[in-house]
């Protein structure tokens, strides 16, 4: 792999986007115990289903520190977890902060398991849902933390640090992230194997556990999964060679650009299973349809769902604040 091979223009995360169970229990969850601002509330683009889509982030919702929802329990969609899918996330703390969400999380009686892992020091707990989520300590993550929530600054989440996908074998998927999207492999843990992009920091990192016993996971929609992780990059004419590059690699059904109001995405899913997104920012991006200063106040209605908004809104559920 050189740097002109077209992965290379992905350079960092943009968000991660899950599939959960109450739509009030996952937004008291990420603004209420993780303290992350509610940067949008829209509905799912896709279908002719209603369905909440919620942006969880920092002040502005800047790309890498988004945490997105798609509440499902009224569906009655449930998830199979297993292979082939993303199976846990990381978000980065600052590592002063570790015994700060030590004490925070269990006292919001969220079972926590301290632990260390590729040279990290990570807090596990689950949502409500069962998603399995980490906190890793880092020592310099410069980006800006949510400021006005109900954590410190000083302690807050600065955005995703890594994602790990379970696979059965990494070769395919070796093979994926090197010649495919840009990725480096930088470190080995027993089972673990990371790759970074871009700068290689935090919210730079993708990690495989391979685990070749494990089942077949599901890949709809469904409650209690990860649904895909988007990464960002700057131009479309990027995005246009990316995808151009991974059809050439024999993985053709690799989306068209889809217009996501807020950014423009492709979607491919890749050899070891998991959905990964290539995501350029419209500009600008969530204050097109409000003002910095109330963002993720009101509910914004996709398109298809303009003529009905007030029997969806009924239908879904007004959100607490």
């Amino acid at each position: 792999m050189t740097s002109t091979t077209p992965g290379s223009a992905i350079f960092r995360h943009h968000h991660i986007t899950l599939c959960t169970g109450d739509a009030q229990e996952d937004y008291d969850f990420h603004t209420r115990v993780l303290g992350l601002k509610s940067v949008k509330k829209t509905l799912l683009y896709d279908g002719n289903v209603p369905i909440y889509h919620l942006y969880y982030g920092n002040d502005t919702g800047e790309e890498s520190s988004l945490v997105t929802s798609f509440p499902l329990r009224h569906t009655g969609a449930k998830a199979r977890r297993g292979s082939g899918q993303i199976d846990y996330f990381s978000l980065s703390i600052p590592d002063s902060a570790l015994s700060f969400w030590q004490e925070r999380l269990t006292g919001h009686g969220f079972a926590v398991n301290a632990t260390e892992r590729l040279g990290e020091r990570c807090l596990d707990f689950k949502h409500p849902c069962g998603i399995d989520y980490s906190l890793v300590g880092v020592h310099d993550d410069l980006r800006a933390p949510h400021s006005h929530g109900p954590v410190p600054a000083d302690f807050m989440i600065r955005g995703t640090h890594s994602i790990c996908v379970s696979v059965r074998d990494i070769e395919l998927m070796d093979e994926f992230m090197l010649e495919g999207w840009g990725g480096r492999r930088v470190a080995e843990d027993g089972a673990h194997v990371r790759y970074a992009l871009g700068a290689g920091a935090s919210g730079c990192l993708v990690d495989f556990v391979v685990e070749p016993q494990r089942a077949q996971g599901s890949w709809g929609l469904g409650e209690g999964s990860i649904h895909h992780m988007a990464f960002q990059v700057s131009t479309h004419a990027e995005q246009d060679a990316i995808k151009a590059r991974l059809e050439s690699m024999g993985l053709t059904d690799t989306s068209d650009v889809k217009d996501r109001g807020y950014f423009d995405s492709i979607y491919v899913r890749t050899p070891g299973g998991a959905l990964f997104e290539a995501t350029v920012s419209h500009n600008p991006s969530f204050t097109c349809d409000e003002p910095a200063d109330r963002l993720g106040h009101e509910v914004i209605i996709a398109p298809q769902f303009h003529a009905s908004r007030a029997e969806l809104v009924a239908q879904l559920g007004v959100l607490r604040d």
